[in-house]
C-alpha cells in the first residue's frame, strides 16, 4: 500500500462516513493523491462507498464493516 492510501485508512479508522472532500481537508493531500488512495483501498475491499443524499454529486467514504471490526480487535 502506499502511504497515501495508509494514510487515507487511518483517518477513516474513525468510522465516521467522508466524502472526498473531507478526506483532502484532513489529510492535507492533493484531490488527485486521494482519489488514487480510495481507488487502491477499494481493490483490497476495504473500502465501502455510499450515496451522499445531500449532494448526489458526492459519495460518502468509510471502512467496510469487516474491516471494522477487524481494527476494533
Amino acid at each position: 500500500m502506499p502511504p497515501s492510501a495508509k494514510l487515507v485508512f487511518k483517518v477513516l479508522e474513525s468510522g465516521i462516513l467522508l466524502t472526498q472532500k473531507d478526506i483532502v481537508a484532513k489529510t492535507y493531500l492533493p484531490p488527485r493523491t486521494v482519489r488514487y488512495a480510495l481507488n487502491r483501498l477499494k481493490e483490497q475491499h476495504v473500502l465501502q462507498e455510499r450515496f451522499y443524499f445531500q449532494d448526489a454529486r458526492q459519495s460518502l467514504y468509510g471502512l467496510s464493516p469487516e474491516t471494522l471490526e477487524v481494527v476494533a480487535e
